[in-house]
């Protein structure tokens, strides 16, 4: 009698940064949509191939959905500055921060998911004007994403990017489906404020950085 073939294990549901920020809730049930629901924070990035719901808030930051529509495999990344010129940094939630990473680390958790590289299609959202007193940073991380996403093949399916207001992100992967909330700035400080001092710590973590964020 011949052996049984050997058989590939399943991949795993989920692919996500392993460090959060402290203080954080990551999922909870969302009883609006009645599935289960993944916050993401600046710096990090979350694949799924299970049917629930990924969400984050954006300023001046990007988020890119990405997934492929057969697999029913999608994921999603949220960064803040659009590339660092200096050595891959060995902390993953650092290095996410920034765009070229957090681009890579996704689409390697999707591939990984059992996604297909030549069936991968994004959305893109966020890079809004704002914070007074920065440099447009969101028009630095929008140009970043359009050239990456058409260097790299993948087609832009849809964007809301630019304006000057927050915006809520809800992206579920099973569907490729968008939900986009764009928020009051007024009744937003809290995130605007929180959003510089991400900026700032970054750039002053980067050794010689040539980042400019205020002016």
């Amino acid at each position: 009698m011949s052996p049984a073939p050997a058989t590939r294990p399943d991949p795993p549901l989920h692919r996500r940064s392993t460090t959060r920020l402290e203080g954080q809730a990551s999922t909870y049930f969302d009883r609006h949509f009645q599935r289960q629901a993944m916050k993401i924070l600046p710096g990090e990035f979350y694949a799924t191939r299970t049917d629930e719901v990924i969400v984050t808030v954006l300023g001046s930051c990007v988020a890119a959905c990405i997934l492929d529509p057969v697999a029913m495999v999608g994921g999603m990344n949220h960064f803040m500055l659009p590339l660092s010129r200096h050595a891959p940094d060995p902390d993953v939630f650092f290095a996410a921060r920034y765009g070229a990473a957090a681009m890579e680390y996704l689409i390697n958790d999707l591939l990984h998911l059992g996604a297909q590289r030549d069936r991968l299609v994004a959305k893109a959202f966020g890079g809004g004007k704002v914070m007074e007193g920065l440099t447009d940073v969101g028009s630095q991380n929008i140009l970043f994403v359009r050239t990456y996403l058409q260097q790299e093949g993948i087609p832009l399916w849809s964007e809301d990017l630019g304006g000057t207001y927050p915006r809520k992100v809800y992206f579920f992967p099973h569907s490729g489906q968008v939900l986009v909330k764009r928020l009051d700035q007024v009744h937003n400080r809290t995130l605007i404020e929180r959003e510089a001092s991400y900026l700032q710590r970054v750039a002053q973590g980067a050794a010689g950085s040539d980042v400019e964020l205020f002016t």
